[in-house]
């Protein structure tokens, strides 16, 4: 018979141990257990490889290296894939609905493996903006000693003409730019051709630098992990260290929620705001905490908020890139500032087996000649950018990025879309005009289904030099890569039949960033009325992973996480 769990192998002993496993024994010989390999622990490598899209397609090395890392260390590795979707090649398409879905797949598909394998230990590698999450919902649900590391970051495209630096939401705005006939199609093909030069997540503080820095912050991943180019030696050494750290985090018995505490996540959240990171960052920090069994509220982003200012000048808001960052010292040295001047907790648990404030003891100040990251001193913004609002248009909360530059306050006449395409359109073909707040609904997680991001038409607004003139608000979310005056996560949404579904063309819209308001200047009655004679429209998915998801997801306030009513 097997043997009782090994305490350094308590999963895959039961897995491989006694006469009786011989058959599970003898499937792994095939992909390359030697004798020796039975008596080691198993970690196992999630890859989120896939020639999807450049954020991940070389994330088969560096799981390489992490294999690598575990077996040098004591532990035999098995590597296993997970999708990945991409949002910068799916945006502003039907596709775009399966993006926030994929992070429930991803998490579940983790989990699965990792479960029926019975490996001992875990390394998650991610890349695009929901394998990040999802890998550490994972890791919160199975508990079980894991490092997580990211992809890195792309390095800039060069302008051929311009010499100016450009991203992919360089190419969203051209194409408002285009549509505004301030750029010919030539102008355009050749940002096309030059904004995406090779591997790596997008280069701005866009979601998935925003979320790689935010699992740093929280003591998931090793120091200055989320500040690294996708290529180079720098990435490869983190990911042999994460395999490393992997096996004495097993033999340290620290598990993930041994990190994931309250204190950590308000670490996080302090990184986030401090990077002016996007609003997703709401989204998914909210879901982290579901799976770790940690209280967290949208509220918790506005008390925070309160006392953290904005310090660093990064895209979309700012000036600078992530590469940028990376020159400079990457995230230790911001988190150190923020450590001394009494913002974030040092006393936190994190996956080097040490405390924040030890990881953090002798890290130094960035170079005195640069601007990318302010001193305390003298914020970008003296507060938080992102925004929980309130009002008879959100009962439940909105999320905004407001950055300053736009204004705090916006009131102005709605021209309502019932989907982004229509919004798109509209944008584009000139019917958004100055003082519009342009209202996008149904594309909520149930209405979409999916919660699709906004980025097309956005960009689109900027593109055609309306960023400060006009307004957006949606039951959708937002691109990390998103700026302008723009309300997201707006809960109820429109197909659970909140206010959002009855607005009409024409009714005046307020958005205060200073009282955190979102108005609809009509009346508590008028607003019954209409919501009376209100009916939801027919689901736009009867079968498969949306239907599911649509039947599942909770509301945005609450992550849209799919098994908190199970």
């Amino acid at each position: 018979m097997s043997s009782a769990p090994n305490e350094q192998r308590p999963h895959s002993s039961i897995v491989l141990d006694g006469p009786d496993r011989a058959p599970n024994r003898s499937m792994l010989r095939a992909v390359g257990f030697k004798d020796e390999d039975f008596k080691k622990p198993v970690v196992g490598i999630a890859s989120t490889w896939s020639m999807v899209t450049p954020c991940n397609m070389h994330i088969d090395q560096l799981a390489r290296e992490a294999e690598a890392g575990a077996n040098a260390a004591g532990g035999k590795a098995i590597i296993f894939g997970t999708i990945t979707v991409s949002d910068g090649i799916s945006m502003g398409t039907p596709g775009m609905r399966y993006s926030l879905v994929s992070r429930e797949v991803i998490a579940d598909s983790i989990e699965t493996v990792t479960g029926a394998e019975g490996f001992d230990a875990l390394v998650a590698i991610g890349g695009c903006d929901k394998n990040m999450p999802a890998c550490v919902m994972a890791m919160a649900r199975l508990n079980r000693p894991s490092v997580f590391v990211y992809g890195g970051t792309i390095l800039p495209g060069i302008h051929p003409e311009s010499k100016k630096e450009c991203d992919i939401v360089s190419v969203f705005e051209a194409v408002g730019q285009y549509a505004a006939k301030k750029l010919d199609e030539k102008g355009l093909n050749a940002v096309e051709a030059c904004s995406i030069p090779g591997p790596g997540s997008c280069g701005g503080m866009y979601t998935a630098n925003t979320m790689a820095s935010a699992i740093e912050a929280l003591g998931l991943s090793l120091p200055n992990s989320s500040a690294q180019l996708a290529i180079g030696a720098e990435k490869k050494d983190d990911c042999r260290r994460a395999g490393e750290a992997a096996l004495a985090l097993l033999k340290a018995g620290i598990r993930p929620r041994d990190i994931m505490t309250r204190k950590a996540f308000e670490n996080a959240i302090t990184v986030v705001i401090a990077l002016g990171g996007s609003t997703n960052a709401v989204l998914h920090l909210l879901a982290m905490a579901h799976e770790a069994d940690v209280k967290l509220g949208i509220d918790d982003f506005t008390r925070i908020g309160k006392r953290v200012p904005v310090l660093a000048d990064l895209k979309p808001s700012g000036k600078y890139g992530m590469a940028h960052l990376v020159r400079i010292g990457g995230l230790p040295p911001l988190m150190k500032m923020l450590l001394d001047g009494g913002l974030l907790h040092g006393d936190v648990l994190t996956v080097t087996g040490k405390t924040l404030a030890e990881n953090l003891k002798s890290v130094g100040a960035y170079p005195a000649d640069q601007d990318i990251v302010r001193p305390l001193s003298n914020p970008i913004k003296a507060d938080s950018h992102l925004r929980i609002l309130y009002g008879n248009l959100a009962p439940e909360g909105a999320v905004a990025k407001i950055s300053g530059k736009e204004g705090l306050l916006f009131t102005g006449k709605a021209i309502v879309f019932e989907s982004e395409e229509t919004a798109l359109r509209g944008i584009l073909d000139g019917k958004v005009k100055s003082g519009h707040v342009i209202v996008i609904r149904n594309e909520g997680p149930r209405g979409g289904p999916g919660m699709r991001e906004m980025l097309a038409p956005t960009s689109a607004i900027m593109g055609k030099g309306l960023g400060k003139e006009v307004a957006l608000i949606t039951d959708g979310r937002f691109s990390g890569g998103s700026h302008g005056f723009v309300v997201g996560h707006i809960t109820p949404e429109a197909a659970s039949g909140g206010p959002l579904a009855v607005v009409r063309n024409g009714d005046p819209i307020t958005i205060d960033a200073v009282k955190n308001e979102i108005t609809l200047g009509l009346t508590a009655k008028d607003i019954k009325a209409r919501l009376k004679a209100w009916k939801p429209k027919k689901a736009k998915a009867t079968r498969g992973v949306l239907a599911k998801y649509a039947k599942l997801v909770t509301s945005a306030s609450e992550g849209a996480v799919t098994d908190k009513n199970l």
